[in-house]
């Protein structure tokens, strides 16, 4: 059964939820699941923005067809060619054969290299142009690299709407209402945003800046994702995030340690580091086990915190595995200006400090404070006294 939804007097979402998907992308974890939104306007001409993932599709075909009202469907807009958006494009094509596409040239190409069917007029459009649905008119605002080459953005200037492809996204299906005002985003969704962000367009912080400044010139009302809620008030709040989080400036002053730890010595040093750092007045302290979490969550708590602590056994002469496998995200996605500090583990040769150094070092804006602690097996008295000068001078770079 439909359960298209309305949104303003001609604009419906015919997206659907998918709560059982254990990976995004065959990468990410989603507990609560992932939305697929996909819009239709019903003006004098009929535009379907998106398509949806094939979990969802029997449900967005359905949908389209009750938003439609028997109408016929006139254009197509594809914001964004990744086939959670666009795998239902050959269901739309075959079931409204006169449907007209429109597509950016790059987005041409990709069409003819996923799907096999014959394609249906395409109408091409280049940044900043123009097109009337009849009382709607869009321009088309190219958003290069958020996060793939063809990906663009659509205006509604008559409505004030921004259909923003992957842009303002999150991770999360939506449970009832449609808009982040009817829900508590903040405690509901932002983890999962900022999660989203940094996982899947964090690389690209320049392209994002880009963007930001082109939004910045539009008299936004409403603001349509592929993925999460339609924001409708306090936009400016979520697109101060994401100018935050696009500049890789900390969001939140804190301290967040990082360690492995195979027998559990390390991971002691760690949780003593904790400590002493909340004695010495750092409020904002959080702790991960990097071969227990998911290096997602890691990485999107290293861009949140201005300050991090990376501890690992030395394993096999090098870093220990899932120490070393987060470190290649973080370099990855551009880890950058960030304060951090070392702390190592070894039983005859221990090197893990040097080796995470070396990742460290080269990236942007970084500075280590302190010098590396050196664990040998175990903590002993001697290591706890630098661990807890270590702390004391994290806590005082706070204060200055």
């Amino acid at each position: 059964m439909q359960n298209s939804l309305l949104i303003d007097k001609d604009l419906y979402y015919v997206g659907g939820n998918d709560r059982r998907i254990p990976l995004f992308e065959s990468a990410y974890p989603v507990p609560r699941g992932v939305s697929y939104n996909s819009y239709l306007l019903s003006d004098e001409k009929t535009v379907l923005f998106d398509t949806v993932d094939q979990s969802v599709s029997q449900e967005f075909f359905e949908n389209v067809e009750s938003a439609l009202g028997g109408r016929s469907l006139d254009y197509l807009v594809v914001h964004h060619m990744e086939p959670d958006h666009s795998a239902s494009f050959e269901g739309i094509v075959s079931r409204y054969s006169n449907v007209k596409v429109v597509v950016n040239q790059k987005t041409a190409v990709m069409l003819k290299n996923y799907f096999s069917c014959d394609l249906p007029e395409l109408v091409t459009v280049k940044d900043g142009d123009s097109l009337s649905f009849g009382k709607h008119n869009f321009r088309f605002v190219f958003a290069p690299m958020v996060h793939w080459p063809e990906v663009m953005m659509s205006f509604d200037e008559t409505a004030g709407t921004l259909f923003s492809a992957d842009a303002f996204g999150t991770f999360g299906a939506l449970s009832g209402s449609l808009f982040a005002d009817e829900t508590s985003f903040r405690e509901e969704f932002l983890d999962d945003a900022r999660r989203y962000y940094f996982n899947i367009v964090g690389k690209y912080g320049v392209q994002v800046q880009n963007v930001l400044k082109k939004a910045a010139a539009l008299p936004i009302k409403k603001v349509c994702p592929l993925h999460g809620p339609v924001w409708r008030e306090d936009f400016n709040w979520y697109l101060k995030k994401y100018d935050t989080w696009s500049k890789y400036e900390p969001e939140e002053e804190g301290v967040v340690i990082f360690y492995s730890s195979i027998y559990g010595h390390t991971g002691n040093a760690a949780e003593i580091l904790g400590s002493a750092l909340a004695e010495n007045g750092v409020v904002k302290v959080r702790t991960y086990d990097t071969s227990y979490t998911h290096y997602s969550e890691l990485l999107s708590e290293a861009f949140r915190y201005s300050h991090a602590v990376f501890a690992s056994p030395t394993y096999n002469n090098g870093i220990f595995a899932s120490m070393e496998q987060f470190l290649n995200e973080l370099v990855s996605h551009n880890y950058q200006g960030r304060a951090y500090s070392l702390i190592e583990n070894g039983s005859w040769a221990p090197q893990a400090a040097k080796l995470m150094r070396e990742k460290l070092s080269p990236l942007k804006g970084m500075r280590e404070i302190g010098e590396s602690v050196t664990v040998l097996s175990s903590v002993k008295e001697d290591t706890k006294e630098k661990l807890i000068k270590l702390a004391k001078e994290i806590a005082l770079d706070f204060k200055n």
